[in-house]
C-alpha cells in the first residue's frame, strides 16, 4: 500500500514537471499565420523594381503626390501580361473601376482648392462654436456635438429604404454597433 501511494506521487511530480515545460511558446508555430510581433510582415514587402533610364524623358508622367512610382510593383498586372493579357490604364491616376463614378462626382465642375476651402470653412465654423466655458478649460474636443446635425442616421435610412421596398443588405443589431 505504501509502495502505492510513492508511485502515484512520483508520478504526479513527473506530471507537473512535464505540464511546466509546455505552455505558451514565444517561438511562431506553423498554424499561426499572423505576425507575431509589431514589425512588418515580410511577406507583404514587394521589392520596387529596378531604375532604368527611360527612352524619352519627355514622355514621363507627371508626378503625383501620394500617387504611384514608375518602380512600383504591380503583381496583378504583371500576371495580365504574362497572361497575354492588356493592362486597362486609369485615366488621371484613378483606378480604372472609379473612373466613371469620379466623372459623375466632378458632373459640376470640380475645384481645385477644395481642401483649403473646407478647412477654411471647419476652423471658421468651430471658432464661432466654441463651446461652453468648462468643456473650453478642461480642453473636451466639442467635435461630435458640432457636427451632430450632420450625422446620417443609418438605422432610420435603412428603414426608410426597406419601408419603400428597395433592397437592402444586411445591417448588424442597431445594439451591436454601439
Amino acid at each position: 500500500m505504501r509502495r502505492t501511494g510513492l508511485g502515484l506521487a512520483v508520478a504526479g511530480a513527473a506530471l507537473l514537471a512535464l505540464a511546466a515545460c509546455g505552455g505558451a511558446s514565444r517561438e511562431p508555430h506553423l498554424m499561426n499565420i499572423r505576425p507575431a510581433g509589431n514589425g512588418p510582415d515580410e511577406f507583404t514587402i514587394l521589392p520596387p523594381k529596378s531604375l532604368t533610364m527611360p527612352p524619352d524623358l519627355t514622355a514621363l508622367p507627371v508626378p503625383t503626390p501620394g500617387g504611384g512610382n514608375l518602380t512600383d510593383q504591380h503583381p496583378m498586372d504583371d500576371a495580365i501580361v504574362a497572361l497575354g493579357g492588356k493592362v486597362p490604364k486609369p485615366a488621371a491616376g484613378l483606378p480604372v473601376a472609379d473612373v466613371a463614378l469620379a466623372g459623375y462626382a466632378a458632373r459640376y465642375g470640380v475645384a481645385a482648392d477644395i481642401r483649403t476651402v473646407l478647412a477654411a470653412e471647419d476652423l471658421r465654423y468651430r471658432q464661432s462654436h466654441r463651446g461652453k466655458p468648462l468643456e473650453r478649460l478642461f480642453q473636451v474636443n466639442t467635435y461630435y456635438k458640432a457636427y451632430f446635425g450632420y450625422w446620417l442616421d443609418a438605422y432610420g435610412e435603412l428603414a426608410k429604404w426597406r419601408a419603400a421596398g428597395v433592397a437592402t443588405p444586411a445591417a448588424p443589431p442597431q445594439n451591436a454597433a454601439q
